[in-house]
């Protein structure tokens, strides 16, 4: 059995920064401790950087199957290993869509084909395929998604009937995509009139409004407490949401929960003018005040994710016309970064970015031993240099797509190693041909 002595660390875990050695014996981690010696070990010095545990990125689309020349399993699986983040949830919406167990399946034999980095999906909830989702085991894969909100396809679940069934009949985790329909084609449609199909990229907050998310999530919320659903809110996006959230009980009583994404924390309103619709997601990218409110709520935990929604597009598809041109961006590579730069600046503690993107994902999803810088856990770290500096252009962008809205920005730290697994997946810039990625196992 390999095993790995990483010895000078700064361990970042469970709202403590300390000094120790750690060995990695196979997949897992057996020891934390100072001062480790083993004979039969190979021996990496890690120059007293911090490590990590792996992030766990709950929301992504990697685009495969059928729209792989946006982005596929291995390509966007290696930028985020590059960026730290070790494990991932995709979502259904590829084509064809993950709507049924035998599509789910199809999924999970590619990810074991393809992917770099320890993966699951989600089951995709429509409005017909209720008797296939009561036939999902509720540890065969990381949830259900629900779009309430446009999506491609016919995923969109719009029949108030069969939302409550699906809220009624299953025990997974319940992610939902949460913006009113009717608000956004009643707002389209007034801007259409004024500027026929020149409607400015700064208009696409005021469409996919402030309203359109307040009706969708407080009616998912009302929903989840009507049935008693567990209901996690992907990418919050304003300010009046965050109140629709608690943090008097800790999370692992909470029964309903929340998420908000590296773009909704990073930009706002202001930075249309220059990004155009290389920013242009849904939800939408809104105001500064609604920026604040977001970190707000993240800082006194009514928020209990950070997530990216990698969601990559051609650059060709972005520069279309504000009414062609896709929602959603690549974001794998940096998130952990951006974040990073945030404590820098201040803005967050380092055991709060720990907290909310490696912690509370493992808990919130009942993932077996993942999450965590523990003994007996499986060995997925990061080593972060804090003290050096990396640009982000296009000639070091790891994306299928070959763009990044970061483009431009430096950061002032770096990921230097990944393990996967117990396996040196990336290392200055290099990946190991070897790929050591799980099927994530769930302790429900």
């Amino acid at each position: 059995m390999l095993k790995i002595l990483l010895k000078n660390t700064k361990v970042v875990n469970e709202n403590q920064i300390f000094e120790t050695d750690i060995l990695l014996e196979g997949d897992l981690i057996t020891r934390i401790d100072t001062d480790i010696s083993d004979d039969t070990a190979e021996i990496i010095d890690m120059n007293g950087d911090y490590v990590l545990p792996g992030v766990i990125d709950d929301q992504v689309h990697f685009r495969e199957p059928g729209l792989t020349h946006k982005g596929d399993i291995a390509t966007e699986s290696k930028a985020a290993i590059a960026g730290g983040i070790t494990t991932y949830m995709e979502q259904p919406n590829t084509n064809p869509q993950t709507t049924t167990i035998e599509k789910l399946e199809e999924k999970f034999a590619m990810g074991a084909k393809s992917s770099f980095a320890n993966y699951s999906f989600l089951f995709g909830g429509t409005n017909d395929n209720l008797e296939e989702l009561k036939r999902l085991d509720k540890n065969a894969c990381s949830g259900v998604k629900l779009f309430l909100g446009s999506s491609t396809g016919n995923m969109l679940v719009d029949d108030e009937e069969v939302l409550e069934k699906i809220f009624r009949n299953t025990e997974m985790v319940i992610s939902a995509h949460c913006e009113d329909e009717g608000t956004i084609r009643a707002n389209m449609e007034k801007y259409r009139k004024k500027y026929g199909d020149n409607i400015p990229i700064k208009s696409h907050p005021l469409i996919r409004s402030e309203e359109a998310c307040y009706l969708s999530s407080s009616k998912a919320i009302s929903l989840a407490k009507k049935t008693g659903a567990r209901l996690h809110v992907f990418h919050l996006s304003t300010g009046i949401e965050t109140a629709l959230f608690t943090n008097k009980i800790p999370l692992e009583e909470k029964k309903i929960t929340s998420e908000v994404c590296i773009h909704h924390l990073w930009f706002s309103d202001e930075d249309y003018a220059e990004k155009g619709t290389l920013i242009k997601w849904n939800p939408a990218v809104k105001t500064k005040s609604d920026r604040e409110k977001l970190w707000e709520a993240l800082l006194d935990d009514r928020i209990d994710v950070v997530a990216t929604d990698h969601a990559p597009h051609t650059l060709e598809e972005k520069n279309n016309p504000y009414t062609k041109a896709p929602s959603g961006g690549p974001l794998v590579q940096h998130a952990l970064q951006a974040m990073l730069q945030k404590e820098k600046e201040g803005k967050i503690d380092l055991t709060k970015i720990v907290e909310k993107m490696c912690h509370n994902p493992a808990k919130l999803f009942d993932i077996d031993r993942r999450g965590f810088v523990k003994e007996g856990y499986y060995a997925d770290l990061v080593q972060v240099n804090r003290n050096s500096n990396e640009h982000v252009e296009k000639s070091n962008v790891l994306y299928k797509c070959g763009w990044s809205p970061f483009e431009g920005t430096t950061f002032d730290s770096k990921v230097v190693r990944t393990f996967i697994n117990g396996h040196l997946a990336y290392e200055n810039g290099n990946f190991s041909n070897e790929k050591n990625a799980k099927r994530l196992t769930f302790n429900r």
